[in-house]
Formats: structure tokens, sequence, C-alpha cells
């Protein structure tokens, strides 16, 4: 359908899409309204497609799509993200907090040192982890934090990380506590708004969060004390180990410890990412299939937005102000935006079939919200030919009326950031597709 279509055919059009959602159990909500919010959209233009190989031949069967998934990995590895070294063979893990009564006694509290080349004076991150009391084995929402652990909650159990940390003005969070690049016991709970640990534990989940500063301090300069530099064989050339590269691999690393710890299902564990850091979270799921979901909040370019659609953060500007984000091929395509050989619409692809959430903020013109919601359009193609539901309408839907589906979608009121309300949607979203299914339905090809 294209933007010119009348509202007749948009109506007639959502009455398809509702009782196609109703069949498959799906929500199509208020996204059928015949608004300017509610309009059904077109894709870009020469949008690359994931189920046609780079020689241009189809993608017929599960079989293929197996051998094409391969292809996809390769091209974005080399030319996007960079290469990642696999799992050190030397790393262990040292729980060494292990409180039962936790948050009032409603969660178990774990602090885990993942100790990467296996010595206690050598390379770590600190991971995170609250498991509710309440319920045996719980999923797992992982995702990494800008600013610390003890930033997430006011609890004063939380190990306050001495890495470097950045400091001065921001519009997410008071820094005033951060003295000489380091955090102080001023501090914790500062950015607790945006990760609301007990509702996320009364929905059931476990939470479990690392400090990006522990792989990576995200700045120019900061080469050597990011992970990176312990991996100096993997920086070298034009597919280098980049920053994003970086935390998506250490979310992999937290998921190692995550499947050995008993207390948690490490098997469900959902990948969470907000702004960079959910650039992160989908290279990470993308990459490694043992995520059972990802949740992408406000990922924006190199995320889930697509690049051929214009709007949003370009590819000048992320290889200009974040040079060591993506590998030096990346650069290559600066000012290539809507004529790139590939697209975000293809890194989703890797994810499928598993449930995938992309959220948007009307307001954050910076991460496109319209050309996120186009790749949760996009992407259901692939959802589709791996027999389960996709996105149940190609209508961008009104204001915080979400769209659930295996692949599902909102766009709230408001600017970048997380709040209740995307969380809210996203615990739903759990609920249906991670808590209540099988990991691997029958009619799905595990990828």
């Amino acid at each position: 359908m294209r933007d010119t279509e009348s509202c007749t055919a948009v109506k007639s059009w959502a009455r398809a899409a509702i009782l196609a959602a109703a069949i498959v159990g799906s929500a199509v909500g208020s996204a059928t309204a015949c608004s300017a919010q509610g309009e059904p959209l077109s894709l870009p233009p020469n949008l690359p497609n994931p189920l046609l190989f780079s020689n241009g031949s189809a993608v017929n069967t599960p079989a293929q799509w197996e051998q094409r998934r391969r292809e996809i990995l390769q091209m974005f590895t080399e030319q996007m993200y960079g290469r990642m070294p696999p799992r050190p063979a030397k790393m262990r893990f040292q729980v060494y907090d292990l409180d039962p009564h936790a948050l009032g006694g409603i969660a178990t509290r774990e602090q885990v040192a993942i100790l990467i080349d296996g010595r206690p004076d050598g390379r770590r991150m600190d991971l995170l982890v609250y498991i509710p009391n309440a319920v045996a084995h719980p999923p797992v929402i992982l995702g990494l934090n800008f600013w610390g652990n003890e930033t997430i909650d006011p609890d004063t159990g939380i190990h306050i990380d001495d890495r470097w940390i950045e400091s001065g003005r921001n519009p997410f969070v008071d820094l005033s506590c951060v003295q000489n690049h380091h955090a102080t016991s001023a501090c914790r709970g500062i950015d607790a708004g945006r990760w609301p640990v007990q509702m996320i534990l009364r929905a059931g989940y476990a939470l479990a969060t690392a400090y990006r500063g522990d792989l990576d301090p995200d700045h120019i300069g900061g080469y050597a004390q990011s992970i990176r530099s312990a991996f100096p064989q993997w920086t070298t050339g034009n597919d280098n180990f980049s920053t994003i590269a970086a935390w998506a691999w250490g979310l992999s690393r937290s998921l190692d410890y995550l499947e050995s710890d008993p207390r948690v299902d490490g098997h469900r564990v959902v990948a969470f990412g907000w702004s960079r850091l959910g650039k992160a979270a989908v290279w990470a799921a993308a990459t490694d299939p043992r995520f059972a979901a990802l949740i992408s909040n406000e990922s924006g370019a190199g995320g889930a937005k697509l690049f051929h659609h214009p709007g949003g953060e370009t590819i000048l500007h992320l290889n200009t102000a974040f040079p060591y984000w993506f590998c030096r091929n990346f650069r290559q395509y600066n000012g290539e935006d809507t004529s790139l050989p590939f697209d975000q619409n293809e890194v989703m692809a890797l994810v499928a079939p598993r449930p995938l959430y992309i959220a948007s903020a009307i307001d954050d013109l910076n991460s496109d919200p319209k050309g996120e919601f186009l790749d949760a359009v996009a992407v259901s193609a692939v959802y589709r030919f791996l027999g389960v539901t996709g996105l149940p309408t190609t209508m961008w839907p009104p204001v915080n009326q979400p769209v659930l589906g295996r692949v599902s979608y909102h766009v709230r009121s408001g600017g970048h950031s997380v709040t209740d309300f995307d969380w809210e949607q996203y615990l739903r979203f759990c609920d249906r597709y991670v808590k209540a299914q099988p990991l691997a339905p029958p009619t799905e090809v595990k990828p």
C-alpha cells in the first residue's frame, strides 16, 4: 500500500489486518486508525532484500536461509561492526556478593566479576543480577547501563564501579556526583528512572546489567582502557574489533555466566538496549542466537533505523563523532546512506524468527522513529518466510498505542529515554513471546 491510497482502502486493509491478527493471536490495536499517524507507509526504494543472495538469486528454502544468514553475517562483520574474538579460554566467573534478602526481601542480588583472562587483577567486567525471590528459575532481561551499576538503583549493596566515567553536563542524568571521572556514593540511583527494577522483578523476570565502561569507555583516546586493547590482533585491518562490537561481545560474555547460573533460566535471556547500547544489543542478538529475544529502545542509526530512510543520524555523523563505534571499512560509505548495498533490515533478519521489539519516541528525531518502524515492517518478510508472524500492520501506529506481534513496535510520546511506559510494553511482550512460549516452536527454524 502506498501513502497516496484512500482512507477507504486503508480501512479495508485494517479490517483484514484485524481479522488476521485475531487468527494468529496478535494485537493490531489502534494502528488501524485512518489518521496522519496511522497512515500506511511504503518501504524506501532500493532497500536491500535479505531473501536474495548477494548474486541476486532468491532464497527459496529454510536450508538456503541458513546459507544466506551466514552471508549477511559475514558482510556486516566485514563492512560495519568488525570482527569479534571468541570466548576467552581462560575466562572465569567470581561471585563476590550474594544477598538473598535484597530490596527489602523481594530479590536475591548477585554481583559477579567476569574475569576475562581468568585473573582477579586482569581485565574484568562486573555483572549485577537481581532475581525475584517469588519466582523459580525466571527469564532474564540483560542490558548494559551507561553510568555504572550503582546508578540503576539506590541499593547500597551495589558495588561502586571504579572505572572511568564521563562527567560534566548531561541531558539525561545529573553527573555532579562524578569526581575526577570516578563515581562516588552520591551516584547511587541517579539513573533509576530508566531501570524500574522492582517493576521488572514483580513481573517475574530477573534483571542483569553491566557498565558499558567496563568494556569500553566510549571516548576518543579510550582504546587503552577498552577491552579491545586486550585483543590487539583483532583490532588491526579495516574490519577491526569496534566499540559497538565490544559492547555486544560483553553481552555475550554476560550470557555465558547466566547460562551457568542455576538461579535463572539462562536459555530465556532477552537482549535489551537503549540508544548506542541499543545498537550493541542489536548486534549481540544478531551474532549470538542464544539470546531468546531482542528489545531495541530508540537505537537509531546503526541499530533499528533504516539508513535508506532519510532522517536521523547519518553515516557521516556516526563515523565523525564516534569514529571508534564501527569498523574502519564503514567509513567508505560516508554520504551513501540511501544507496548502501546493505541495511539494518538485514541485521534484524539475523534475529529472526526470535521475538523482536523495536520502540521509538515521537520527539526523538535523531533516532528517526519512522525509519525504525519501517525496519520492523521490512524484516517481517523474513519472519513470514520462516513460518511465523511478523509485525501485524504496515501502518505507523498512533503515539502510545503499541502493536504487539512476534515483531512488535510502539512510538511513545516524549523524547530520547526509557520510560515506565516502555517497560510496561516490554514486559507484556516478554510475557507473550518469551515466558509463555516454547523456545523453538516446530514451525520455526533456529538461526
